[in-house]
């Protein structure tokens, strides 16, 4: 406060902020031995990031000064992505809660896919409208429908549509249009 107070850098965002330990300390991306571009996984606007790797072990995230959109700036939930991705609390396996069942238990991922996969053909094969009652070809679903979010880009939502299309889903809407 002293420095602050008395020197050149009243906002104290310079060399009131700073001291003799701070000097000493080496930036922790300075450490690290690969950067990685990346896209904020928070929500659609895409800010840059720029994720600093030591060891195959993430070490920082910062906003990418490189991108067009963010321009080097993250808002505090981008900001927070490290601790996303290290948090010792984030769950890494499948977790699954069979009906009626008090406790969830882990499956692996080739299980958890192929359960999703069976429904989603028996839900399709149950709710298929091949023709309404004049004749007239739907060829659709009712019993699939998505709901995009707002992290998903432009790219993501395209394969999302072309995949529900396909199945013959007709109810399809993103988040970022509600």
């Amino acid at each position: 406060m002293y420095r602050q107070a008395t020197g050149t850098d009243r906002l104290g965002r310079g060399s009131a902020a700073r001291s003799s330990r701070t000097d000493q300390k080496p930036a922790r991306t300075s450490q690290a031995d690969q950067v990685t571009k990346s896209i904020c996984p928070f929500c659609a606007v895409g800010c840059g990031q720029r994720v600093f790797v030591k060891d195959g072990e993430i070490i920082q995230v910062e906003g990418d000064p490189d991108s067009p959109i963010s321009r080097g700036r993250l808002c505090p939930r981008g900001s927070s992505t490290l601790s996303l991705v290290t948090s010792p609390s984030r769950v890494t396996k499948v977790r699954y809660r069979r009906p009626h069942a008090s406790a969830w238990e882990d499956l692996d991922l080739d299980t958890a896919v192929d359960m999703i996969a069976d429904r989603v053909l028996e839900t399709r094969a149950r709710t298929w409208e091949d023709v309404d009652e004049n004749g007239q070809h739907l060829r659709r679903t009712m019993g699939i429908a998505s709901l995009g979010g707002a992290t998903l880009d432009n790219e993501e939502n395209y394969l999302m549509k072309k995949l529900y299309t396909a199945m013959g889903a007709i109810q399809i809407e993103n988040q970022a249009r509600i």
